[in-house]
């Protein structure tokens, strides 16, 4: 009996191995007939990922989902947790560096199960299998489903090669939802980059693809649970864990929620998308460290002044013109701040904030030096304007290093008048900032006090021209896409600029901060709608501004109270110690009493009949140096008009004084120059020239 059941036995074993062989050879030609026949697949759409945008360093600021919904975020596989690696293939595919897409004894174990059982017991696919299940998906579950499928594998093995199967992979597995890959599913779940795991996130991220709905663990942490200690298991049992450290891992809690996808600078990022839509990965020049510092303060700021406010943040590399930090608002999420709306790109009125380029004309023109004495009394300028300033008092005679720094307003008015505002709204618009003037009104005095329209960007660019020498620079707010090379333009010379520097370095900071620290201004428009500061040293300008969206006054909304805090606190969490703006070589320091008598004191000009002009060279005028060689007089300077002695600057700095209306300068090398011209009443003009 016993001999006839083994003999049985063995005639089943040879009838069901030769129907085994007989189902894999007919399989093998039914595959390679396939493979010969099958479509060219479309590998676009599987390739298709979520736009990113990146910091200077690398760091993603914020990731945007697929046209279809979908997070999508590309991942290389040396940025990933090799533990997660190491489990992965000891999970899904043990053979699967040294198979071709199939592994045969997987196969056969499957093909044997399912001819003993009836039934599919094991489905023996491998990572290169599910790939191609993930690029060309099918609802239907069959031998003939199973048999293309293997076929896809096999031609995707030869087309990618084993790091593209596996970088596949890594962007197309399901984990739940509209999350697909590991690199939104480690952001999604745990906060954090692939590469920095922990050995049960890692698991758990393992086992999640071969359930995405059923193990999602913020809807079945217990699910979750055990599909995670199961892949800790089997990877300490095939050696990659040791025991104890899967041990461990198991006590971790699972997740039980989506924690929401980073969202760093997210002005800054959608302004990159909408420049460049079709791009999948734009790197700005934004530090993500910074910007992180900078968001919190920020909010934290806006929410302590009241409802319905916001705020705003702009650093700027001098060097280079690198934005290194855009905060648009006091909370992008927040509606009841407007935190959608980008307040660096907003037009508002300045205030008292442009007084420093006043000053930067008036010092370049010869009209003024930081000591020249001014008077800031009751004035009246032309039939009705009469200034106030900010406290309703006056402070007499002051220097103009003082008025700028309390920021007075008769002083600045009437350096406007000698400046004339026509000529600082051009110069402003030259240096490339976008005025808006009200009405498209012509230029008048007011526009001393803020009566025109600024964006926060374009006056830290203005402000970073003065760190910079007077030279304004494009805002390069990123790193992927060159700037195109220019000659950069020019908001005041060095000796001016440096001038301005020294005074606002000598402004009261703020209670608790420091003096002589920081160069800075701020500004409050009219109604309190706006409140500003700005400062800078050599290194960084940052530019804060502070208000409602909506344009709404916001009672005792003061720059300097408001917004000149939280420009120190910004400026404390660039790091290092602020450094002085270096001072140029020709810069003339001395004392109000050292000065030459025009710049000793500002005078009113002198009347329309007898007004002083530069003759000779005029505006524009292009000298060729060589043409002076050998000739001791040097250039010819002339005037018009005026009361002598005409004192003759170059520079700002004086070179001569004469008791006519003509002089001679020795040029001493090429380059543009600003020559000017006082009179004994401090009336002045000033021409600029090019030396050749």
């Amino acid at each position: 009996m016993g001999a006839r059941t083994t003999s049985t036995a063995r005639r089943l074993g040879a009838v069901l191995g030769l129907a085994g062989l007989a189902t894999g050879l007919a399989a093998s030609a039914w595959l390679w007939i396939a493979l010969a026949r099958l479509p060219p697949l479309d590998l676009a759409a599987a390739q298709a990922r979520s736009p990113i945008v990146l910091d200077r360093a690398g760091t993603l600021l914020r990731p945007f989902a697929t046209a279809d919904g979908r997070w999508r975020l590309p991942l290389e596989p040396d940025a990933v947790d090799p533990r997660f690696l190491a489990m992965l293939t000891a999970y899904e595919d043990r053979r699967f560096r040294s198979h071709s897409g199939v592994d045969p004894t997987a196969l056969l174990r499957a093909a044997g199960q399912w001819l003993a059982a009836g039934r599919i017991v094991s489905g023996a696919s491998t990572l290169s299998m599910q790939v191609a299940r993930l690029v060309e998906p099918r609802g239907e579950r069959s031998l003939t489903a199973k048999l293309r499928q293997i076929a896809r594998a096999i031609a995707l093995e030869r087309r990618l090669g084993k790091d593209g199967i596996l970088r596949l992979y890594l962007a197309l597995a399901p984990y739940g939802g509209p999350v697909e890959g590991l690199r939104a599913a480690s952001l999604a779940y745990f906060g954090r980059e692939p590469a920095r795991l922990t050995l049960a996130e890692a698991a758990l991220l393992v086992a999640l693809p071969q359930a995405p709905e059923g193990r999602r663990p913020d809807r079945f942490p217990d699910a979750a649970r055990r599909a995670r200690d199961r892949v800790l298991d089997i990877a300490a049992a095939r050696g990659v864990v040791p025991a104890a450290d899967a041990a461990a891992a198991k006590a971790e809690p699972v997740p039980h929620g989506r924690k929401p996808f980073p969202m760093l600078a997210p002005h800054a990022a959608e302004a990159a998308l909408a420049q460049e839509p079709g791009r999948a990965v734009h790197r700005l020049a934004i530090d993500a460290r910074l910007q992180a510092r900078l968001e919190p303060l920020v909010a934290e700021r806006a929410a302590s002044l009241g409802p319905g406010l916001s705020a705003a943040v702009l650093v700027i590399d001098n060097a280079t013109g690198e934005v290194r930090a855009q905060v648009g608002s006091a909370g992008y999420l927040d509606a009841a701040r407007s935190g959608a709306i980008d307040m660096t790109g907003a037009l508002r009125s300045p205030g008292s904030a442009l007084k420093p380029f006043i000053y930067a004309m008036a010092f370049e023109a010869g009209l003024a030096h930081p000591e020249t004495l001014i008077e800031d009394r009751p004035s009246r300028f032309g039939a009705s304007y009469a200034p106030e300033n900010f406290d309703l008092t006056f402070q007499g005679t002051v220097t103009a290093r003082r008025a700028l720094q309390l920021s007075l307003n008769v002083p600045a008015v009437e350096l406007m008048e000698a400046v004339g505002p026509a000529r600082f709204i051009a110069r402003l618009r030259q240096a490339g900032a976008g005025i808006v003037l009200p009405r498209d009104a012509a230029p008048g005095l007011p526009v001393a006090l803020g009566g025109l329209g600024i964006t926060l960007a374009d006056l830290a660019r203005l402000y970073a021209g003065l760190a910079r020498g007077g030279e304004v620079p494009v805002l390069k707010r990123r790193l992927d896409i060159p700037v195109a090379d220019a000659v950069p333009p020019r908001i005041a010379e060095p000796v001016a600029a440096w001038y301005v520097a020294d005074v606002l370095r000598g402004t009261p900071p703020p209670e608790s901060a420091l003096p002589n620290r920081l160069a800075y201004k701020t500004g409050t428009s009219y109604g309190y709608r706006d409140a500003w500061a700005v400062g800078f040293d050599r290194r960084y300008t940052v530019a804060v501004w502070l208000g409602r969206p909506d344009g709404a006054g916001v009672p005792g909304l003061v720059g300097r109270v408001a917004a000149a805090p939280l420009l120190f606190d910004a400026v404390a969490r660039l790091g290092g110690d602020p450094e002085p703006v270096p001072r140029p070589r020709d810069a003339l320091v001395a004392t109000t009493s050292a000065l030459p008598p025009p710049l000793r004191h500002l005078r009113r000009e002198a009347g329309p009949t007898d007004r002083l002009r530069i003759a000779y060279p005029p505006d524009g005028a292009r000298i060729d140096l060589g043409a002076l060689d050998g000739a001791p007089a040097g250039l010819a300077l002339k005037a018009l008009g005026g009361t002598l002695p005409l004192t003759w600057l170059v520079g700002g700095l004086p070179v001569t004084e004469s008791d006519r209306r003509q002089a001679e300068w020795q040029p001493d090398g090429a380059g543009f120059v600003r020559i000017s011209v006082l009179d004994a009443t401090g009336a002045s003009d000033s021409v600029m020239v090019r030396i050749e």
